[in-house]
């Protein structure tokens, strides 16, 4: 799909999670967007039991297979390792926008973490001059809406999307996002 905006989508955690969950966000996506982006949408490895090395390697493949002025999504843990991947290895192509869904934040304020506690000075770390935002459903009873407060706050320059009623798959809506992309993105 030559000329098209290109999107990875990073999936969430959880047995079915690509398959069942995460491809109903996908094809939300892809409907809002039309014909002129191109949706990536991989697999993850072991996506029953995400773990931070797995998944941060298999995306930084990804993002190096990308276009420069690419987006990146991340849906829920697939978000946490996301952002964490791009700051602790800053990519080399170019970014347009990184987009966050119902990301858990892991470390002070909320989830334990271990290997993939986010750094205290995360917004320094990432692509410089690209924009972040953060969707978060208020209904959302897998990660707290409080995460997303959580990532602003390590994250100055982000933007918060707080959408009332949705749930942790934002009701399979993700029109919203697509308005974000279109706006960063115009297409052909």
């Amino acid at each position: 799909m030559a000329g098209a905006g290109q999107i990875l989508f990073i999936q969430g955690g959880g047995a079915g999670a690509h398959d069942e969950w995460d491809n109903e966000l996908v094809d939300s996506l892809r409907r809002e967007l039309g014909d002129g982006y191109e949706v990536r949408y991989p697999r993850m490895p072991d996506e029953d039991d995400p773990t931070y090395a797995k998944w941060s390697a298999a995306i930084r493949r990804e993002i190096a297979a990308l276009d420069d002025g690419a987006v990146v999504v991340g849906h829920s843990v697939g978000g946490t390792v996301l952002i964490n991947a791009l700051a602790e290895w800053p990519p080399e192509r170019e970014l347009k926008v990184i987009v966050l869904i119902a990301a858990p934040f892991v470390g002070a304020g909320g989830w334990p973490g271990g290997e993939s506690e986010l750094p205290h000075n995360l917004g320094a770390r990432l692509p410089h001059g690209v924009p972040v935002h953060v969707f978060h459903g208020l209904r959302d009873e897998t990660a707290p809406p409080s995460h997303a407060d959580l990532y602003t706050r390590v994250i100055p320059q982000a933007q918060l999307h707080r959408l009332p009623g949705r749930d942790h798959q934002l009701d399979n809506d993700l029109s919203e996002v697509a308005k974000v992309i279109e706006l960063a993105t115009p297409g052909p």
